[in-house]
């Protein structure tokens, strides 16, 4: 097993939680307003973000041990295919918080991992974690229901993950290479502590590495932590953790009402001044993203801090 770590600048998980009410901008009345969502489609994600530009693709379900039924892509060969009879080495992508497999499609082709990996010669796979828009499904269970959301990312490492790296492992016939990103790498990390899938993936590339989140050093990260800003959505009955909700942004808007955090421009107040962020890839990413996830999670986040 051969664990690959790209040390680039760590954005923290919880940040990225945080970071939602950048995406307030512009302000409407004087009142800062987070775009609307685009409702899932039943095209999926293959009709909406990948034949579009030409690829195969073919979506694909998958059931865990608890019953969730996780959407899974699959982009089985770049646009100059080969046609040969060898089989391409078959590499999962599993995202991080708060976003969905389609984080790995939001960019032109020759921009976007799935893509590129594609036309590399890879058999691509892209996971969608439970709870977000393509990820609703449950045997028993509908996203109504509090029981729905009663998991956090320990979850994720026991049932999501093996599920899905078992289902890559017997459709494609060889072990596999996996890329996570955030809390990606996190349930990677706790699975293969537990000794967990080792003999199914061959390599892990892990993109903003989380392990503990116990150095993360904004104001606003620190203050929405310090106030239990996840424990009250919580208590309050709010089993869903939605950034685009109502109750939320509340939340975060009283935070930014104190003195020392500063709020006009969180995308640097967390990651530092960004050269290549530009209001084109900002709109694309908010017609897709943020995505919910179990206020649980957010609360087993926050305790690592």
């Amino acid at each position: 097993f051969i664990l690959v770590v790209n040390l680039s600048v760590m954005a923290s998980t919880l940040s990225l939680v945080l970071l939602v009410f950048f995406f307030s901008q512009p302000t409407v009345g004087g009142r800062m307003k987070l775009p609307e969502l685009t409702a899932a489609s039943d095209a999926g994600i293959c009709k909406l973000m990948v034949e579009m530009w030409g690829y195969v693709c073919q979506e694909h379900t998958v059931t865990t041990e608890d019953g969730y039924i996780l959407s899974l892509q699959r982009i089985p060969k770049g646009l100059s295919d080969n046609a040969t009879d060898e089989r391409r080495p078959p590499v999962l992508l599993q995202h991080g918080v708060l976003m969905d497999g389609v984080t790995w499609l939001l960019n032109p082709p020759n921009q976007s991992l799935a893509f590129i990996l594609a036309d590399s010669g890879y058999d691509v796979w892209i996971a969608n974690s439970r709870g977000t828009q393509y990820s609703l499904g449950h045997t028993t269970l509908s996203s109504a229901d509090p029981a729905y959301w009663d998991w956090s990312w320990d979850e994720l490492a026991a049932y999501d993950l093996p599920a899905l790296v078992l289902y890559v492992y017997h459709q494609s016939g060889q072990m596999l290479h996996y890329v996570g990103h955030s809390q990606g790498t996190l349930i990677a990390l706790a699975a293969f502590s537990q000794w967990q899938l080792l003999d199914k993936v061959k390599s892990a590339g892990l993109l903003s590495p989380v392990a503990y989140l116990s150095r993360i050093t904004s104001p606003l990260a620190r203050d929405a932590v310090d106030n239990f800003l996840s424990e009250l959505l919580y208590w309050s009955g709010l089993h869903q953790f939605e950034p685009r909700g109502q109750a939320v942004t509340s939340l975060l808007k009283e935070i930014c009402k104190k003195p020392g955090i500063e709020c006009t421009d969180l995308f640097t107040s967390f990651t530092g001044e960004n050269c290549c962020l530009s209001t084109a890839i900002v709109n694309t990413f908010l017609e897709h993203e943020p995505q919910s996830t179990a206020t649980k999670n957010m609360i087993h986040l926050a305790q690592s801090m």
